[in-house]
């Protein structure tokens, strides 16, 4: 752990994340994981895919979310006629009204904020989802040769259809690889079910108490980048992900299975990921579980299964099930 740390501030940077937590469970009925997964994403600096059929409330999610953490927040609502410059910004002209000279000024687009709310992404044609690109990895957008840094910090949360509906469009694999963790939102059980028609029938719906304000939350993302993770367990992360790959594998569920596996930046991700579960949870160092945990939501959108596996209704899950049942650390 680096010097700079001090228990009294680790101390106060978690408890504001316990805040966090607890703010959001007042808007959000249930759902506890994808809330811990949300908060593990944020942390460690990365975007979020979230899936889910429509009516679960992954936008009122992301919209408390923002409101918890006092950021400002920006929604698009993608749509196959949307164009790129209707995300990043276009150039007007404008006139000086003493001078009568003319000018072209650029006109910043939604993407300028600190928390992109990029609803039913996989609407949009790939040209138009393309236009996140440059945002979500370089935070900067260029446009007729100039670049514009975005706010920090920035953060990309994209909600998507399951492709099976009508009217969507896949994610191009570059940009999926952008995302640091896909979180698949599920129907509430029961109770949770009649808490939430109860809770959104009733009255005025709340907002999400501020929580922590934008300065906590850079000092707990660099606070991430310093949590502990051993070098056995540094070199198991790697070979998880190296294992993904079918050509190079020796898990016969992979080879069977797997149609691409995932890249380098994978096994950033699930290691940015473990330490932001470590600290959500109070812990200073990664362990084998938190990598355990993070690695179906890290590669979910990473690894692509082939024909055979989507004939045979076989689940990432279950691939991924073997990957950690087979790969040990050493």
């Amino acid at each position: 752990m680096n010097t700079q740390w001090n228990e009294q501030e680790i101390a106060a940077l978690t408890a504001k994340v316990a805040a966090l937590r607890a703010s959001m469970g007042q808007v959000i009925v249930g759902q506890l994981e994808v809330i811990e997964s949300l908060i593990i994403c944020l942390l460690a600096g990365g975007h979020a895919l979230v899936e889910g059929v429509p009516g679960l409330g992954k936008t009122l999610l992301v919209k408390s979310l923002a409101q918890a953490t006092d950021m400002q927040f920006r929604r698009v609502q993608f749509t196959p006629d949307l164009m790129p410059s209707d995300i990043v910004g276009t150039e007007i002209l404008e006139e000086d009204t003493a001078t009568r000279k003319r000018e072209f000024r650029f006109q910043q687009g939604p993407v300028f904020t600190q928390v992109l709310l990029a609803d039913e992404i996989n609407r949009a044609p790939p040209k138009t989802q393309s236009a996140l690109l440059e945002a979500m990895q370089e935070r900067a957008v260029t446009f007729a040769g100039q670049t514009h840094r975005l706010p920090q910090p920035f953060f990309v949360l994209a909600t998507q259809n399951p492709i099976e509906q009508a009217g969507t469009y896949p994610l191009p694999e570059a940009q999926l690889d952008r995302f640091l963790l896909r979180i698949d939102v599920g129907y509430p059980s029961e109770e949770e079910e009649i808490a939430m028609v109860a809770n959104t029938t009733h009255g005025a719906l709340r907002d999400a108490p501020a929580a922590m304000d934008v300065a906590a939350l850079l000092r707990l993302q660099a606070l991430v980048r310093d949590i502990e993770i051993g070098e056995h367990l540094l070199r198991y992360a790697t070979r998880l992900v190296r294992a993904t790959r079918p050509a190079e594998t020796l898990v016969e569920a992979v080879k069977k299975h797997v149609g691409w596996g995932a890249g380098p930046r994978a096994g950033q991700a699930l290691v940015l990921a473990s330490k932001a579960r470590a600290l959500i949870h109070g812990r200073l160092a990664v362990t084998r579980e938190d990598i355990g945990a993070m690695l179906l939501p890290v590669l979910a959108h990473r690894v692509l299964r082939n024909f055979e596996a989507e004939a045979d209704g076989i689940a990432m899950a279950d691939i991924l099930a073997h990957l950690l049942d087979q790969i040990k650390p050493t």
